[in-house]
């Protein structure tokens, strides 16, 4: 055991070249760190053009050349002394940081623990200058074009014990390759290429992001993905969120942008998660490549060295903007392709945080959830608004009103069934007709493109969930939430942090349907519950509640909890397998998955429907060939 430090070891002040090398510490973590630096410098310089060139995993070796707009030779030194940068003077500056980089600790942190050499010229410089070690170095004239080359060697060779830390070669390089791809996902305006110990390994054109994404995300991503383009006052979200049944078991096709940063945001995950709350599995994960464009006044980037987290101004406005954005891009059915659902009242909401906060907490749950989200994607008039679509429902419900797997002789066996000519020529019914029954399972239709295949089951579960959801919603909209008194209170322990969230979000909580009281600084008592949960566990729902509007502003736990309740009962009550189904059943059922928001997936994330395009059948017979 080291023997302790003397408590008689009087203060002083520590070497510029240990406080450098501590600095690193947080900095420059392993290679990818190096990487994530001296691309963003590159960026923040105006390149088109980036070269990445990798020897031995990044510890041998991280070169980058771009064709920026170079650093003048008066200029080199500072550009390796530590807190000197280009791109803040103020506070202000600081507070509305717009590239990014700007703390001016990367290069000097870097040239702590590794061999340096900065190479660079600017368009009216008749040739390059270089500067290698650190900020005392020599400033000499040398080759090169238009831009800047920054060579770093033996990354921690004067800390050989950070060095025993680094894990293997391949491993380390996969960390850089990574970091390579995350910023190319973000700036497919800019050409990338990487090498690792002289292979050349990727290699990116200037495109547009759905070429970008599709290269680095695969062709899976690329056939299964949303669009999205939504903007709300100071906010714009866009990119790409991949459909539910692209879905993975691990979190590693996950990209979010914020001003063009990539970020691990726990509120921006959260916005995402829950958005596909209704089409996913609870164990899967969805792949996604979204950008949040915002005023940098509205956004904290300076909360980690490594700039990966950053911090809103207004958590909760940002929150249900990405999280509606995203509900509404999931909430279209491919099969009717009706375009994004109006919000007309997003952007007034958005408009300015201190508006939209005081708006938000003046009304209550219901009317917030109604205020933002539409439950109907179709616009009054359309062909699936109406008498026609409302007592195609009602029939159905009494189709299958005390069915669930009986085989009964009101279900008369399906018969051959031709579609109006008109009908299916001006593909008004995107599903088509139901020409027969499979196993009591599935159901055979046939529409323009060729033929559809139906999970009876699944489909009928998505119809019934979301008709519970809209029933709610037309219920709770615009009035007080339903309370549930509790005979007896429900008290529990809690911590400082709980007692104080409870005292000071009361209204709040009120406004959710939740009565929580302090009895003492230890103990909160549950008086009442929202009447939808009234037979949940009173203590958990009282401490994901108060969770979630300590982390977050607000809370979701109502609506998670509602819908995995009415997802349940959904499932319960659906129709079942065997339940032989006759033509007017069959068709109801395709004519209702058409007018049902997110009919493409069950509610577990599982697909309802597939289509079977002529020239795949004719591929199958090898027709033509």
């Amino acid at each position: 055991m080291n023997a302790p430090i003397s408590a008689h070891r009087p203060i002083q002040a520590l070497p510029d070249q240990l406080i450098s090398q501590i600095a690193a510490g947080e900095v420059v973590e392993r290679p990818s760190a190096v990487v994530k630096e001296l691309l963003e410098n590159a960026l923040d310089a105006g390149a088109t053009q980036i070269t990445v060139r990798l020897e031995e995993g990044g510890v041998k070796r991280i070169a980058i050349t771009d064709n920026g707009r170079g650093i003048a030779p008066d200029q080199l030194p500072l550009a390796l002394a530590r807190h000197a940068t280009s791109k803040i003077a103020s506070l202000t500056d600081l507070e509305n940081v717009a590239t990014l980089g700007f703390r001016g600790e990367a290069l000097a942190s870097i040239a702590a623990v590794a061999a340096v050499s900065v190479t660079s010229r600017t368009a009216d410089a008749p040739h390059a200058w270089e500067i290698v070690g650190s900020h005392h170095g020599t400033v000499a004239p040398s080759s090169g074009a238009h831009g800047t080359t920054i060579d770093v060697q033996d990354l921690y060779f004067n800390t050989p014990a950070r060095r025993k830390f680094l894990k293997s070669e391949q491993t380390e390089y996969g960390h850089c390759a990574e970091v390579v791809r995350r910023i190319a996902l973000a700036r497919p305006d800019v050409a990338f290429s990487l090498s690792h110990n002289g292979r050349t390994i990727d290699h990116w054109n200037v495109s547009e992001m759905a070429r970008r994404s599709a290269h680095i995300l695969g062709s899976d991503f690329a056939e299964a993905r949303l669009a999205i383009d939504e903007s709300a006052g100071p906010l714009r979200v866009h990119g790409y969120a991949g459909l539910p049944t692209a879905s993975k078991a691990r979190a590693d096709g996950q990209f979010f942008y914020v001003n063009g940063r990539y970020v691990r945001d726990k509120l921006l995950v959260h916005a995402v998660r829950a958005a596909y709350q209704d089409v996913l599995h609870g164990d899967r994960f969805p792949s996604y490549v979204l950008a949040l464009d915002l005023d940098p006044s509205l956004v904290d980037v300076n909360v980690h060295p490594s700039k990966i987290e950053v911090r809103f101004r207004d958590s909760r406005a940002v929150h249900q903007f990405v999280f509606h954005a995203v509900q509404r891009a999931l909430a279209k059915t491919s099969a009717t392709d009706h375009g994004s659902v109006p919000a007309p009242q997003m952007a007034a909401e958005v408009g300015g945080a201190s508006t939209w906060r005081r708006e938000h907490e003046q009304t209550s749950f219901g009317a917030q959830l109604s205020a933002t989200y539409s439950p109907s994607p179709y616009p009054p008039g359309s062909r699936y608004d109406g008498p026609g679509v409302a007592q195609t429902m009602d029939s159905y419900g009494a189709l299958f009103s005390g069915a669930s797997g009986s085989t009964d002789a009101a279900c008369a066996p399906v018969t051959p069934y031709t579609a109006p000519a008109q009908s299916m020529s001006n593909d008004e019914y995107p599903l088509g007709f139901a020409l027969a029954q499979l196993h009591g399972i599935y159901i055979l239709a046939q529409n323009t493109k060729g033929l559809v295949l139906v999970d009876m089951h699944a489909a009928h579960e998505r119809i019934l969930y979301e008709q519970l959801k809209n029933a709610l919603d037309a219920q709770v909209g615009g009035q007080e939430m339903q309370v549930q008194a509790l005979l007896i209170p429900v008290t529990f322990f809690a911590d400082a942090v709980e007692v104080g969230t409870a005292q000071e979000n009361r209204e709040t909580l009120q406004a959710l349907g939740f009565d929580i009281a302090a009895l003492s600084p230890t103990t909160l008592a549950v008086r009442s519950v929202p009447a939808l949960l009234k037979n949940a566990d009173a203590q958990t729902l009282a401490r994901d509640v108060l969770r979630d509007v300590r982390e977050f502003g607000g809370s979701r736990v109502l609506i998670e909890r509602r819908n995995e309740l009415l997802g349940t009962l959904a499932c319960h009550t659906a129709v079942r397998a065997n339940r032989i189904l006759n033509q007017p059943e069959m068709n109801a059922l395709l004519r209702q998955m058409e007018s049902t928001e997110r009919a493409d997936q069950c509610n577990h994330g599982r697909p309802t429907w597939v289509q079977l395009d002529i020239s795949s059948l004719d591929k199958l017979f090898l027709r033509g060939q």
